[in-house]
């Protein structure tokens, strides 16, 4: 990968698209209404990458996301990503949400603690709100507490995480429970009736 260059992949969730240079993967974008509009938004994040075929390794990534999306429990553990200008916090961050699989989630705290940050739960959101590479770094798999959906900053916001969080609920090692088409975590907090 020596160029920057992008293009754009049909998926069960919409036109995607993906970037890349020297240093691996630059970003990857979820859709956006349709696909001129997710052209238009890689273009300007990326104005330097010229359309282009994709590479073999990002071809396989392209692939992999395909297959995620359609329902296939994939990994991006071996995907580069280019982290030349990703803030230290954030890589460790991203490390630790690369290692949820799909059906499971954790929640920002989890990842707080995992990376020695206890009370920093507001900056994993804000890490994961960042996030260049969304599927491939799974941010979507990430909670608020009491199971709460959280933020998404992916266009379709919350609808989107939802929708991709039911599409890999079916890897789930939880049985399932009133919501079944979500994953446990995911599943709206339940409200207390007033004593």
């Amino acid at each position: 990968m020596s160029e920057s260059g992008w293009t754009l992949f049909p998926t069960q969730v919409g036109p995607c698209g993906i970037v890349w240079g020297a240093g691996g993967l630059r970003g990857v974008l979820l859709p956006e209404r349709d696909e001129a509009e997710t052209r238009a938004r890689l273009q300007r994040r990326f104005p330097d990458a010229l359309e282009a075929a994709p590479p073999p390794a990002v071809a396989g990534v392209i692939a992999k996301i395909i297959a995620l999306l359609a329902g296939e429990k994939v990994g991006f553990a071996d995907a580069v990503l280019d982290m030349t200008s990703v803030p230290a916090f954030n890589r460790r961050v991203y490390e630790v949400a690369l290692a949820i699989p799909p059906g499971e989630t954790l929640t920002y705290g989890d990842i707080a603690r995992r990376i020695g940050a206890v009370t920093d739960s507001r900056a994993v959101g804000k890490a994961l709100g960042q996030n260049p590479w969304p599927i491939v770094v799974p941010c979507h798999r990430v909670l608020a507490a009491s199971g709460r959906t959280g933020g998404f900053s992916a266009p379709g916001g919350i609808d989107t995480k939802l929708r991709i969080l039911s599409i890999e609920a079916r890897h789930a090692t939880r049985p399932p429970g009133l919501f079944p088409d979500l994953p446990l975590a995911a599943k709206p907090a339940s409200r207390r009736q007033p004593p």
